[in-house]
């Protein structure tokens, strides 16, 4: 099976707020990429990362949030899959990142 390749769109709806939309896997061969794009962060923006279209995130992906986090000093993600959540769940991160899960995952769980 080939590997599924990230895409990353940035946006900067305005001079303080960036948000950056993930499409595919965040992995140990792509994760890379997210911390690549958070070079271009600086302090004190507001970091949206939505994370609707990600299909399947690991620990080296975790790491990469973090990254982020950590150069921007906070960020929340947006659209986290159940999957996603688990993972954020069992590691203790969900306490140290904003999160709100996918509205899909939300209506399934009450449906």
């Amino acid at each position: 099976m080939a590997h599924q390749l990230l895409t990353i769109e940035v946006s900067r709806p305005d001079a303080d707020h960036v948000r950056l939309r993930l499409t595919g896997e965040l992995d140990y061969e792509t994760a890379p990429e997210l911390v690549a794009a958070a070079a271009d962060l600086r302090g004190g923006q507001q970091v949206t990362i939505d994370l609707s279209r990600v299909g399947l995130c690991d620990s080296s992906g975790l790491s990469a949030l973090l990254i982020v986090r950590r150069v921007a000093g906070s960020i929340r993600l947006t659209g986290v899959s159940r999957q996603v959540q688990q993972l954020l769940d069992r590691t203790g991160l969900t306490e140290l990142l904003s999160v709100q899960t996918a509205v899909d995952d939300d209506l399934r769980a009450t449906g």
